[in-house]
């Protein structure tokens, strides 16, 4: 399953893909994020997001991620994968990206060159 913390308008568009949904428990698999929210309820939705089972991929905006980067840091478990992803107002800038600055580390682009001959 997919989670994901966003704009009211990124919920929306996932809601209405068919991505949204209440487990068993009653706990929803998204968390709208307005101005009014505090970085602490972002930081515990992402914490209970990633103790779940159910989820596999987490999709937070990027702007949010920024707020909550050292508990993104910290999670080092390849399930769920963390995605960060643009908000109309804030596009992505792969080089806040923690997910993929780690990903560039895992390969060295001269073997991928030797690999090819």
């Amino acid at each position: 399953m997919i989670s994901f913390s966003s704009f009211q308008d990124t919920c929306v568009g996932f809601l209405l893909g068919g991505v949204g949904e209440i487990n068993k428990n009653r706990h929803p698999n998204f968390m709208v994020v307005d101005k009014n929210t505090a970085v602490s309820e972002i930081e515990d939705c992402f914490k209970r997001f990633i103790k779940r089972d159910d989820i596999d991929i987490i999709l937070i905006n990027q702007n949010y991620a920024e707020l909550i980067r050292h508990v993104i840091d910290s999670h080092t478990a390849p399930t769920p994968a963390v995605l960060e992803i643009p908000s109309k107002d804030h596009p992505y800038d792969a080089s806040k990206d923690s997910i993929l600055r780690r990903a560039k580390g895992m390969f060295n682009p001269d073997d991928m060159i030797a690999n090819r001959g």
